[in-house]
């Protein structure tokens, strides 16, 4: 018999892709999607479980269904049904021990794969320029969706101590985008008017939607030949952007804001409901986060298809025209930028990360 397959989150836009594409692998027999909430998408021939991976009764769901491959993709920075921060971080962080709770019990499970962030790194001043897997965070995440990836990662070792038969593979996202993206960073790129930390213009990076769904399939089979998907892996495309170029692209103008005014302009955006401009994106926006492939390439063998200049032309182009055409955008900025003050010399400070 062919792989049994769980797959939690599958409600979510991206659970829904993973799902349909996992059962176009001759090796999987089975998939069972499993989510909270019913989902808005369609699940090919899935067999869709409504449960919450809070409650205990994940552990009978595994064996009934003698589940040996888990991919747990209900780790997210919003909410996938009615719900706030609190029900986000209840999901994250106990929906995840409970989970973790019952593949330790089940004899059958042999595989867990999870979807983690970069957020673990978190973002601070003097971060390195690029951070590899066994890099140390200089400032752990205080709170939010960082925090929680952080515990996530924490309980996901315990249970790899406590059941080293099972292969652990746990995937560290950079930012994903594409042309259906659900995060609150692409929520603020959405914003008309993108306010920004005045002197400071962070490098990000990008990870296009189907290039997680490829890594995840990789993730969820037995190892190819010469590489190895079990440990810890980040997840990036190619190359960087600087957040001035993101809003040049978009047609979106900036608003720079001095850094102890941010927080207001964020607590008033949530307040609106437009975008969780929370401290840990503040961060992010301010210093900026850049990670090594090295080891996605070398020991997990995978390639993405998309740099990070072509994830987010992708997410651009679905977005559709800001308040400003693109090229009208960059020609001003070049037009500053010649000026005796302009970004280029004393009027614009980049960041720490800006300038490596």
């Amino acid at each position: 018999m062919g792989k049994i397959v769980l797959v939690t989150g599958a409600a979510r836009q991206l659970g829904g892709r993973f799902v349909r594409r996992i059962q176009r692998d001759p090796g999987v027999d089975r998939v069972i999607a499993l989510d909270a909430v019913t989902p808005g998408h369609q699940l090919g021939d899935a067999e869709f479980v409504l449960a919450d991976i809070r409650q205990s009764a994940i552990a009978r769901i595994l064996a009934e269904h003698s589940v040996d491959t888990v991919v747990h993709l209900d780790v997210s920075a919003k909410a996938s049904g009615a719900g706030g921060r609190t029900t986000v971080k209840e999901t994250n962080v106990i929906g995840t021990m409970q989970l973790l709770g019952a593949c330790q019990k089940s004899p059958a499970v042999q595989r867990l794969v999870v979807k983690s962030s970069t957020n673990v790194y978190g973002s601070a001043p003097r971060d390195p320029a690029v951070f590899t897997e066994t890099t140390p965070p200089k400032s752990l995440p205080s709170g939010g969706f960082a925090k929680d990836a952080v515990e996530v990662e924490g309980y996901v070792r315990g249970f790899a101590r406590r059941r080293p038969d099972v292969a652990v593979c746990v995937l560290r996202f950079a930012n994903i985008l594409g042309p259906e993206p659900d995060s609150p960073l692409a929520d603020y790129l959405t914003l008309p008017v993108l306010p920004t930390v005045l002197g400071y213009d962070p490098r990000l990076q990008f990870v296009h939607e189907d290039d997680v769904v490829d890594v995840l399939e990789i993730a969820a089979r037995e190892p190819r030949r010469g590489t190895l998907n079990s440990g810890t892996f980040n997840i990036a495309g190619d190359g960087v952007l600087l957040l001035s170029q993101c809003s040049r692209r978009l047609g979106r103008p900036t608003v720079p804001v001095l850094l102890p005014a941010v927080t207001w302009v964020g607590t008033a955006l949530r307040t609106i409901g437009m975008t969780d401009f929370s401290p840990e994106q503040i961060r992010l926006l301010t210093h900026g986060r850049v990670v090594s492939t090295v080891q996605m390439r070398e020991t997990l063998g995978f390639r993405p298809r998309f740099t990070t200049a072509e994830t987010f032309a992708e997410f651009a182009r679905s977005r559709g025209p800001g308040l400003l055409p693109p090229e009208r955008v960059g020609r001003a900025v070049g037009r500053l930028e010649e000026l005796p003050l302009g970004g280029g010399q004393a009027g614009t400070t980049h960041s720490t990360h800006g300038a490596r």
